[in-house]
């Protein structure tokens, strides 16, 4: 079964794979070589080279990237940030105009807020749930919509399919970074987007044992990613896409089982007095909920929640807990817990973080695939002893 298969279970395993594969093998292999003999009028950019994210390991990988978001193409590169800025400068220019969440990851507020500007783009901060914002905001030189399927860490979701509409009628190229979501929850080109982007260090890998980003679409808009790529030269390894493509085989398992445990620990948090608040898509109290369960198949293995303890309740909080690790990561089959504002969110002005809701005593809780109910019970003897 190929890549037109509609269960993502099936797609996961076998979407992008060989068969049979090299020498009738299974597990499709690791080419590490630089150098391949070309065929007389080869183009530069379809030369076998790692740079070029043209080897057979690289092919095979963006294949099995493609099946699972359902594009025509798909390309690997070094990071989720790669991806990231990658797309942006393959579609700019010195003088365009771009529309973004007011609520992106650090890493794209940063590259945004500080790089921009040297670039010659213009961009403006939007509501997405306010389409009044991205009329306002429209401007003759606006070329591209740039959102994020749930955003971090605070569990938003926009109104998706109205953006992509709105970008299409607008004439904007739409992209959306669905890392949160991942395309076991969400399926953006079906939606409606251009461009689909994943930090694949997270779900994707879904191991904490890779760094890699992904971006998938039109062959087309992939072709111009791929070509800014090879120049700047963000190509990935061929051992860290061998893992990455590992790790995507059992991406729907994963995935459902950190749904269930994410619904199961923020049911028993919003329900604990010592918790102030719980953000998560899944919650009937989360005001993105009724649009969120049309949209999403699954709300995610993220939520974030503050205390009533405020932020020194927040530390006492993650020095008590013993089964999540502390770390900014997320996606993994382990369960972490970090504070944005000390992590992910760290580069931006406190102003900033105040403004968006990211406060010192927010916790981003990212669920593994431990059983819910000894996640559940950690998080109940370490609130016990955040009481003043």
């Amino acid at each position: 079964m190929h890549a037109e298969s509609e269960s993502m279970e099936t797609l996961a395993v076998h979407g992008g794979e060989r068969r049979p594969g090299p020498d009738g093998s299974v597990v499709y292999p690791i080419y590490q070589g630089t150098v391949y003999s070309i065929e007389p009028g080869t183009g530069y950019h379809d030369l076998p080279y790692i740079r070029l994210s043209s080897t057979p390991s690289q092919r095979y990988l963006h294949d099995k990237l493609a099946a699972l978001e359902g594009a025509a193409a798909a390309v690997a590169t070094a990071s989720g940030m790669a991806a990231v800025t990658t797309t942006l400068l393959s579609v700019l220019r010195a003088g365009d105009h771009l529309l973004a969440s007011d609520c992106l990851y650090g890493g794209t507020h940063d590259f945004l807020t500080r790089h921009a500007e040297g670039l010659g783009w213009r961009y403006s901060f939007v509501d997405v749930h306010r389409p009044e914002t991205w009329t306002a905001a429209r401007t003759p030189q606006t070329r591209l919509f740039l959102v994020e399927t749930i955003t971090n860490p605070l569990m938003r979701v926009g109104l998706l399919r109205e953006i992509a509409g709105f970008a299409r009628r607008e004439g904007l190229l739409s992209v959306i970074d669905n890392t949160f979501a991942s395309p076991v929850n969400f399926r953006p080109l079906r939606a409606g987007f251009d461009l689909c982007l994943h930090s694949a260090t997270k779900y994707l890998g879904g191991h904490s044992d890779l760094v890699a980003g992904a971006v998938m679409g039109s062959d087309e808009l992939i072709g111009r990613v791929r070509t800014a790529l090879n120049l700047y030269g963000g190509s990935l390894d061929p051992h860290t896409g061998f893992l990455l493509a590992r790790g995507i085989k059992t991406l729907a398992l994963r995935v459902r089982a950190q749904n269930d445990n994410a619904a199961a620990l923020a049911g028993f948090l919003a329900g604990h007095p010592q918790v102030a608040a719980v953000n998560y898509p899944g919650l009937t109290s989360h005001p993105d909920h009724e649009h969120a369960a049309e949209l999403l198949s699954g709300f995610g293995g993220m939520l974030s929640l503050r205390l009533r303890g405020g932020e020194q309740a927040a530390k006492a909080l993650l020095d008590a807990l013993r089964l999540p690790s502390v770390a900014p990561s997320l996606g993994g089959v382990e369960t972490l817990i970090t504070r944005p504002a000390t992590s992910s969110h760290a580069g931006l002005s406190a102003e900033d973080r105040d403004r968006l809701g990211i406060t010192a005593d927010l916790i981003r809780i990212s669920c593994g695939i431990e059983a819910a109910q000894d996640i559940i019970a950690d998080f109940d003897q370490a609130l016990a002893k955040t009481q003043p």
